[in-house]
């Protein structure tokens, strides 16, 4: 299975300046060990189950909470599907491959 994901998490009410606590989340999410793609808006990743990706989200609230956020903001988006992981790279691939650049 493969489970990528597209999320955000910040802090609301903490500060102008949210890059601490999203590069904690993004530290998180790379200690993990899954793959990721950190983003403008966001961060991708990819687990190979949905209890994983769960996981990761609940525990990227609770390192924001341990931090003294009292309220989070979050979205996530998830595409589930059978078969192997690597969609991550290999989805922007079949994109990039097919531009006339």
């Amino acid at each position: 299975m493969s489970v990528l994901v597209d999320f955000s998490i910040f802090p609301v009410g903490e500060a102008e300046h949210l890059s601490p606590f999203v590069a904690s989340v993004v530290d998180l999410i790379a200690d993990s060990g899954h793959s990721y793609q950190l983003t403008a808006m966001g961060t991708l990743f990819e687990t190979d189950a949905l209890g994983d990706a769960l996981s990761l989200i609940e525990r990227a609230q609770a390192l924001l909470a341990a931090a003294g956020c009292k309220r989070v903001y979050a979205t996530v988006k998830l595409d589930i599907r059978e078969g192997p992981t690597g969609r991550l790279a290999q989805k922007t691939a079949s994109v990039e491959a097919r531009l006339r650049r």
